[in-house]
Formats: C-alpha cells, sequence, structure tokens
C-alpha cells in the first residue's frame, strides 16, 4: 500500500482554553488534491498552519512520506518539512523582480533555469524583469504560485489563495493553477470556504466544523450522500419539509418518505434542493397524479421568479402549512406572482435526517 504524502493525526490546538482542532486526522497522497472546507472560524486554517510548522499542537503527530516531523517534542523547522505555501495575499516582496522573487531561496547552478521553467509553466516568462506592483492581481497569484513550487516542495499549503481575485478571472486562474500542480506532482492541502472551489479543484473533500473533521469523500459522494443536513446545506440551497417517523415511513402532503432505521416517533427534517423540485401546472384545482418516483403533488402559490442566467429562481408559499419552497428550473420559466402551481419531490433526490442532526 503506498505511503501517504502527508499524514496527520489526531491533532489537537487549544486558544484561551477554546479548542480550534479537535482530533483532526488527515491523509493526502503524492499528486493529490485535498481541500479542506468549512466555514470561517471552523479551525481549518490553524490545521494548515500546524503542518507548515507556524503553529505547534498540543497534540497529535505530523508525517511527510511516513516519517514524523512533528509532535509535541520532536520538531522539524518550517524550511525543513519540504513544504510550499501559498496564502491569501500573496507575500511577494516588492523590492524584487518577478524573478527574484521565484529565485528567493534557491540555490546553485539550475537555479535560473528552474526559475525560468517555472515562469514559462504559470505564463509569466516576459514579465521576469517587472516588479509586483506592475503586475495585476492574476499576474500576482501566478508569481506567487512560482514561487512557492521553486523549491520543489513535497508538500503545498494553499490558504484560501483565490479569494482576492474578480470572478471573471477566478475559475480560469484556479483551472490554472490546477494544472501546474498536478505537473508538479505535489501533494496538495487547500484551505477554502467556498464549496464551488472545493468541487472544482478536489480529489477529495474534508468538510471542517467547529474544529473537527465531520465528512471526507470525493466531491460526487460528500454532494450526493451528504451526513447530516448542515453538511447539505453548505453546498447548496436546501428546502426542508419536517415529519414524524411510523413504522420506517413519513407521511408529508407530499406522500410518504422512507425512513429505514429511524424509531418512531422520531421527528425528521426531509431536505431536497430546489432543482430536484418538479412543477406541474393547476388543472382547475387539482393537480398531478401521484407516482412511484414522484410521489403526492401539494400545492403553492408563487411568492416570486427571478431569472439567475441559467435557470430560473421560483419561489412558493405552500398551501398545506405556508411555508416557502424554492425550486430552480433550467432556463427561462417566470410565472407572474399568485400563480397557483403543483409541486412534486423526486423520492431518489432526498435526504431524511432525525431532527437536529
Amino acid at each position: 500500500m503506498a505511503t501517504p504524502r502527508l499524514e496527520i493525526r489526531n491533532i489537537v490546538k487549544d486558544f484561551s482554553g477554546r479548542r480550534v482542532v479537535d482530533d483532526v486526522s488527515l491523509t493526502v497522497m503524492p499528486g493529490q488534491v485535498t481541500c479542506l472546507l468549512g466555514p470561517s472560524g471552523c479551525g481549518k486554517s490553524t490545521t494548515l498552519r500546524i503542518i507548515a510548522g507556524v503553529e505547534m499542537q498540543d497534540s497529535g503527530t505530523i508525517h511527510v512520506d511516513g516519517n514524523l516531523v512533528c509532535d509535541t517534542v520532536f520538531r522539524i523547522p518550517p524550511e525543513g518539512r519540504s513544504i510550499g505555501l501559498m496564502f491569501q495575499d500573496f507575500a511577494l516582496f516588492p523590492h524584487l523582480t518577478v524573478g527574484q522573487n521565484v529565485a528567493f531561496g534557491l540555490r546553485g547552478r539550475d537555479a535560473a533555469a528552474r526559475v525560468q521553467a517555472l515562469l514559462a509553466k504559470v505564463g509569466m516568462g516576459r514579465y521576469i524583469d517587472e516588479y509586483p506592483h506592475q503586475l495585476s492581481g492574476g499576474e500576482q497569484q501566478r508569481v506567487a504560485l512560482a514561487r512557492a513550487l521553486a523549491p520543489k516542495p513535497r508538500i503545498m499549503l494553499m490558504d484560501e489563495p483565490f479569494s482576492g481575485l474578480d470572478d471573471r478571472l477566478r475559475d480560469d486562474i484556479r483551472d490554472e493553477t490546477l494544472e501546474v500542480l498536478k505537473s508538479e506532482g505535489a501533494a496538495v492541502l487547500l484551505v477554502t470556504h467556498e464549496p464551488g472551489e472545493a468541487m472544482r479543484m478536489a480529489d477529495e473533500i474534508a468538510l471542517m466544523r467547529d474544529g473537527k473533521i465531520v465528512q471526507r469523500g470525493a466531491p460526487y459522494n460528500i454532494y450526493n450522500a451528504p451526513k447530516d443536513l448542515r453538511a447539505a446545506a453548505f453546498f447548496s440551497d436546501i428546502n426542508v419539509i419536517r415529519g414524524k417517523v411510523q413504522g420506517a415511513l413519513t407521511d408529508t402532503p407530499f406522500g410518504q418518505f422512507l425512513a429505514p432505521g429511524v424509531p418512531d416517533g422520531t421527528e425528521v427534517d426531509i431536505v431536497i434542493r430546489p432543482q430536484h423540485l418538479k412543477i406541474d401546472f393547476d388543472r382547475g384545482g387539482r393537480g398531478p397524479n401521484p407516482t412511484p418516483e414522484d410521489g403526492t403533488a401539494a400545492r403553492g402559490i408563487v411568492q416570486r421568479a427571478r431569472f439567475m442566467g441559467s435557470s430560473s429562481l421560483v419561489e412558493f408559499r405552500m398551501d398545506f402549512d405556508g411555508s416557502i419552497l424554492r425550486t430552480s428550473v433550467p432556463s427561462v420559466f417566470l410565472p407572474k406572482p399568485g400563480t397557483p402551481l403543483w409541486i412534486m419531490i423526486r423520492r431518489d433526490r432526498c435526504f431524511v435526517f432525525p431532527r437536529g442532526l
């Protein structure tokens, strides 16, 4: 079995009596991109700083290629860990040229060739004699990437490196960065609070909350099989329908939902994303007939509809309890407020969680 390039085991860190990293374990294989994803303040940047050697953990160990680099007694300093770092502000030296920034810390006869090769790889070869203040944000990001990769680190740590870029540029820079990282073969641990960024870049996502990793998996799996309601809600807007379990079934205005293994009497949240609701027209006060796949239709009154570019977002106030449900419809669908329509829920796209989970 292959040895992980990076392995952290049971890392714990307290600040002023508050546990900010709580028994975190993680592995990253060579050439793999793992995203540590979570809201601000969940402990992900602190975890990154501990791996880099900038912070010291209270307990737990860090290993690179199977070798211990840090526990609570033994500690290899940051510069000896073969770890590259990229942060939000790029941290380029303003008094050094692009070439000098990338060469900073390099030694040996091959340094100049390495600088030129990396700048060419990130499309910045012609800027080698420019200074950081002469570059755009995207260009500075490319130079920062080249500088971090120059010493050929075995591990690349990236803390929200794209957050300072405008939306139109960000996707292109992400894709270019991912291509360069893959070509260099480094193991990458990327910290982000943006689910879309994690889905776009990661081979594996580690979802972090309140100092703990609550779920790990490939982007497809973690999106389509969330551990709980909060995990589902972190990746997209959700609708929540409440019910109570009897005989492994939950009765709702949309028909029955399966709740296997949930004890009778348990209150549950049935979660569905807006794009998985189906809309049908009102037929003189009647909706479509029930189906095994979509259950029973329930009527709602359109509150508002907005065109979002590639889809339309329609909000309904439901007749059965006055709650608001949101649907996402491909292309243009803009019914007038006050229009009665019927909604059905795809059974294969629902998640059923015990209330409060």
